[in-house]
Order: structure tokens, then sequence, then C-alpha cells
């Protein structure tokens, strides 16, 4: 099947509305998708086959005063009757085009340690600046 990577821009909101099993965490809420998508600096790549959602990327641009403009890849996932398609790294490569029309230098994304597949694709990008760093991450709640 063929699927096609589109940029979703506000307003597109129905094209997420047919989304394919584990293509999101949690299911998709039209409110939410609607400001996400009218909010700057917000970026959002689906993979479409047959007008089902079957893949997504997301991105946020970060500037800081100090460091270069940097696209922070949020999400990225495919739904698992359509992984190992390339339809991943279609995604990511749309969203880097995206970070670069954006004025970005640099992009990040990070993953589990034991997400092998993400890892795999991470890896294999000739782009990176070396090996996956460590990091530790802490949430709070608001």
């Amino acid at each position: 099947m063929k699927t096609e990577i589109v940029r979703l821009e506000a307003g597109d909101d129905a094209l997420v509305m047919r989304v394919a099993d584990d293509v999101f965490d949690e299911p998709v809420r039209p409110d939410r998708l609607a400001a996400y998508l009218r909010e700057p600096g917000h970026f959002m790549v689906v993979a479409l086959a047959d007008g089902v959602t079957v893949g997504q990327c997301a991105a946020v641009i970060h500037r800081h005063p100090d460091k270069m403009t940097e696209l922070y890849i949020d999400e990225l996932g495919v739904s698992p009757a359509f992984q190992r398609q390339g339809i991943a790294r279609k995604m990511l490569d749309a969203m880097f085009a995206i970070g670069r029309e954006n004025g970005c230098e640099e992009a990040w994304v990070g993953t589990e340690p034991d997400n092998r597949a993400a890892r795999a694709l991470y890896e294999s990008r000739k782009e990176p600046h070396g090996p996956a760093e460590d990091f530790v991450m802490y949430v709070y709640d608001l």
C-alpha cells in the first residue's frame, strides 16, 4: 500500500481523525490537535494510507538566547502494521526539511534505551554529531 507524507497545517484536523492502531500514545482529541496546529513553531507531519493516518511526527522549535535554534522531534510513531517500510525515515526527513526552512541549525530526538527500532533508525542517519548521549528526564505535574 502506498503511503503519502503530508505536512499538517491549521485546519487540517480532519486528516487525523481516522488513525491506525498505536500511531499516537493516546486517542487524538480534536481540540488539542487544533490548538497544536495553530501554535507557531509547532509542526506535524503524518503518513496517510488510503486516508488513514498510519504514522505521525511532531516537533517544536526551541529558540535560545545563547545557543543555536534547534528542532526538537517530540513524537514519532508508526502503526505496527506499517513499520519497517521506511515511513518513519520519510517523516523524519520531512521534519528535518521543515526545521531547515525555519532557521534551525540542529535537530534532536530522544528515545528509551531499550527502544531498539528507534535507536536503529536514529543511528542509521549520517548527520548525528556522535553517539547517543546519556539523558535523565524529570516530569512534574503542574
